[in-house]
């Protein structure tokens, strides 16, 4: 997949984000979007999280990201991410302007 601009990033992650929920019992009215929270829109689990890792890392064909700069600061797991969080960890991660 060609991620040449954050503009792609970011459809990535969200389509991403997407297909995890598909079926899902979740009412967004704007649907998913940059500003979208894993845990507080999403209700996501933590084994959710670990399943959106893995799927981002096939959407991006790299594997061995280092989730952990986005999911834990000082130590501790974060409380939330928004899909925007996840988009500049990517660009940053992957080299994306």
């Amino acid at each position: 997949m060609s991620l040449a601009t954050r503009a792609d990033v970011e459809v990535t992650v969200i389509n991403v984000a997407n297909d995890m929920v598909a079926g899902w019992d979740i009412d967004l009215p704007n649907g998913i979007t940059s500003e979208t929270k894993l845990m507080e829109d999403l209700s996501f689990e933590s084994i959710d999280v670990v399943q959106f890792a893995v799927a981002i890392e096939q959407a991006v064909e790299r594997k061995g990201l280092p989730f952990e700069k986005l999911f834990m600061k000082e130590g501790e797991y974060v409380d939330d991410v928004e899909l925007r969080e996840v988009s500049d960890f990517l660009c940053k991660e992957l080299g994306v302007h």
